[in-house]
């Protein structure tokens, strides 16, 4: 079946349709009534918005989801898709030890999705947007075969420096915040038919990065940062080859929690191989100076030395895949 066949749990085929409402309709349906941040001088209904920027500076970043490809609509529901489709980029403006302030949504889909349907994906968006502070302030709607959600994120630095990828020097500290592994193993559950366990199920569905963590990591000192989109040892490679690094990373150091240990028994898998590999939780992995003391919540995995650019795990190169690539052979 094609992802666009699909018909979402609680799908109604009486719906009315987003070619029966249009596009003006849509939009007055998913911004009416809806409360913006102090961050927001002018939200949607204009050519564009009108967001704050105290000192000057804004952070931006774009992502996109494609249904069949980056959710499934037999496997989440529209607002579960909203939600990770914001927390993607929300994600992104958190690593570079901003504070999410506003996202701009492009949405194609069929003109015969039901809309209530993409009510409700917007709902899932809003909620996400508000659970950091932020606005849903503009967007456009565009037909297409399927249904494709791009988010900008805007952020504010708060008078601070953006921490990048290319600041890692040999002797920092690796350390993450956040989940790794329960996106990938709740992708393999649903790829088995199960829809259980749910904490990893819906960690697939809706992952939770740790946006404060962003932050927080920024002002203790933080000397590269990014997020987990496409795996751990992935992502790692883009501070590596930036910094001109080496990253040592020591497999003891990562705790297995007992739900990733219980499920990959179960299916068969190496539950430290999602850890290291699996996309889409959105953790948060960064670099500090020697003797920094870490912020809550930090786990140290690893150190930074000289070398040629490269991820290690125990000294030596991973046998396999880092994680995600799309146009990966």
């Amino acid at each position: 079946m094609p992802p666009s066949a699909i018909t979402p749990p609680g799908g109604s085929e009486a719906s009315v349709s987003l070619s029966e409402v249009g596009e003006f309709g849509l939009i007055a349906r998913v911004t009416t009534d809806r409360r913006q941040p102090d961050t927001t001088l002018l939200g949607p209904g204009d050519d564009a918005a009108v967001v704050v920027a105290p000192d000057g500076r804004v952070v931006a970043c774009t992502d996109v989801l494609v249904q069949g490809v980056h959710f499934r609509l037999d496997w989440s529901t529209p607002e579960q898709v909203g939600r990770k489709a914001a927390a993607a980029n929300l994600a992104d403006v958190a690593a570079m030890g901003a504070v999410p302030t506003a996202l701009l949504v492009g949405l194609a889909c069929p003109p015969s999705t039901p809309v209530d349907q993409l009510e409700a994906l917007a709902d899932g968006l809003w909620a996400e947007a508000s659970s950091v502070g932020a606005g849903v302030v503009g967007g456009d709607v565009a037909s297409a075969s399927t249904i494709v959600v791009s988010v900008t994120a805007l952020g504010s630095l708060q008078g601070r420096e953006p921490v990048t990828r290319a600041g890692a020097r040999a002797g920092d500290v690796v350390a993450f915040a956040g989940r790794l592994g329960f996106s990938a193993a709740g992708l393999a559950v649903l790829g088995r038919g199960f829809r259980s366990p749910a904490a990893l199920v819906n960690a697939h569905r809706m992952p939770e990065p740790p946006y404060a963590a962003g932050p927080q990591a920024a002002l203790a000192g933080a000397t590269s940062m990014i997020d987990v989109s496409d795996g751990l040892l992935a992502d790692l490679g883009h501070v590596a080859r930036a910094s001109g690094v080496v990253v040592d990373l020591r497999s003891a150091a990562f705790a297995v929690p007992d739900k990733l240990s219980e499920i990959a028994g179960a299916l068969g898998a190496d539950p430290l191989q999602w850890i290291l590999t699996g996309g889409e939780d959105h953790a948060l992995v960064a670099t500090f100076g020697a003797g920094t003391a870490l912020p809550e919540g930090w786990t140290a995995v690893g150190r930074v030395a000289d070398g040629d650019p490269q991820v290690l795990l125990d000294g030596a190169p991973h046998d396999g895949a880092a994680g995600w690539d799309h146009f990966g052979a």
